[in-house]
């Protein structure tokens, strides 16, 4: 290969920006791979890669403390601007005594009416306080949304905005709100330091970029009580199980001051996929869950495998069930019946209301 490892990415990027790319991996004894519209491509116009090369471009785009983290088996975060001209999230981890790389291109802040996403998200932009979370498994939007959010705020409000990551994905610049942006590992020790700190910073909105552990599960609820509005994420199929996901964290003796907690700091919980269009590009589906006096019930008395009993009828109050909407994008011929059935958590249910 070229020993000039950065040009070699650098061209890798140019196709990505031109075939409109979402994703690119790097792995030795694979030639590049690309990911458009969903579908994995193999480059085949370039060479397989080698464990020297994988290293190398790594060697290129991190500092000496991330590649001794990765040689002691740690797997690192970091991101990579192009030029100016494109920022990607990327992660690098071991296979076979060999680094592969994944990245992820990060689209500049998009407005919500330009994911084709609920117009009700914007309610939670207005919000004072509380915990508001987007769930999903990785890769489906999750960061794109709550940026969106963010800079709902930012144009709407003015307020002191900071967010904690790793790494900063999105940028954001000051509008109406003051935004601060810090990256793990670089700006704090990590999410739970960063996040501790925030009680003496004077903060109105906190974007955490994901509730890893107990620690910093615990610490979010209690930023969202004590009047700050607080936006993360979590890998979760759906509300219930987002619920059941936090309180199972915690030891027994915990959990039923976590589900309290819980019951009275929660405003939503906001489920979305990204489903190939037959009409081209990728479309949302979604989930709404909105913590109303029913749904605070149900988490404080363990009830959760109630909770999408609630969310199907709870039209009324702004909530949005998964089927219902696999049923629109049907509707509107974005995806066939199959699709729908296959992307349900509830086929039955999804069959019952065709």
């Amino acid at each position: 290969m070229n020993t000039n490892y950065i040009q070699y990415l650098e061209n890798l990027l140019l196709v990505l920006k031109r075939e409109g790319a979402s994703d690119l991996h790097l792995s030795h004894g694979r030639k590049p791979i690309m990911r458009v519209e969903g579908d994995l491509i193999t480059m085949e116009n370039y060479d397989v890669l080698s464990k020297d090369d994988t290293f190398n471009i790594l060697k290129e785009l991190v500092d000496e403390q991330k590649i001794s983290n990765i040689l002691h088996r740690e797997e690192i975060d970091f991101s990579y601007s192009y030029k100016g001209e494109m920022r990607l999230r990327a992660s690098a981890y071991l296979q076979d005594e060999g680094i592969n790389l994944a990245f992820r291109v990060i689209q500049e802040v998009r407005e919500l009416e330009d994911l084709n996403l609920p117009p009700i998200l914007e309610t939670f932009a207005q919000k004072e306080q509380g915990l508001f979370l987007i769930v999903g498994p990785v890769g489906q939007g999750k960061s794109t949304t709550m940026a969106a959010i963010i800079s709902k705020i930012n144009q709407s409000r003015k307020e002191r905005i900071i967010t904690i990551e790793n790494p900063v994905e999105y940028l954001f610049h000051d509008n109406l709100s003051i935004i601060e942006q810090r990256e793990v590992g670089a700006d704090t020790l990590s999410f739970e330091t960063g996040l501790k700190s925030l009680f003496r910073q004077d903060v109105n909105v906190i974007m955490v970029g994901e509730m890893r552990n107990p620690e910093t599960i615990s610490t979010v609820v209690t930023a969202a009580e004590t009047g700050h509005l607080v936006f993360s994420t979590l890998h979760t199929n759906n509300a219930a199980q987002t619920v059941d996901r936090i309180i199972d964290s915690f030891p027994a003796a915990q959990q039923n001051q976590v589900r309290t907690q819980l019951a009275g700091s929660l405003i939503g919980i906001f489920s979305q996929r990204l489903l190939k269009s037959q009409r081209g590009g990728m479309v949302p589906v979604y989930e709404l869950m909105i913590n109303t006096p029913g749904i605070a019930n149900l988490i404080r008395e363990g009830r959760t495998h109630e909770i999408n009993t609630l969310i199907e009828t709870g039209f009324e109050h702004g909530m949005i069930d998964m089927n219902r909407s696999l049923i629109e994008l049907v509707q509107t011929g974005h995806i066939t019946i199959d699709d729908a059935r296959r992307h349900s958590l509830n086929p039955k249910l999804l069959d019952s209301m065709i």
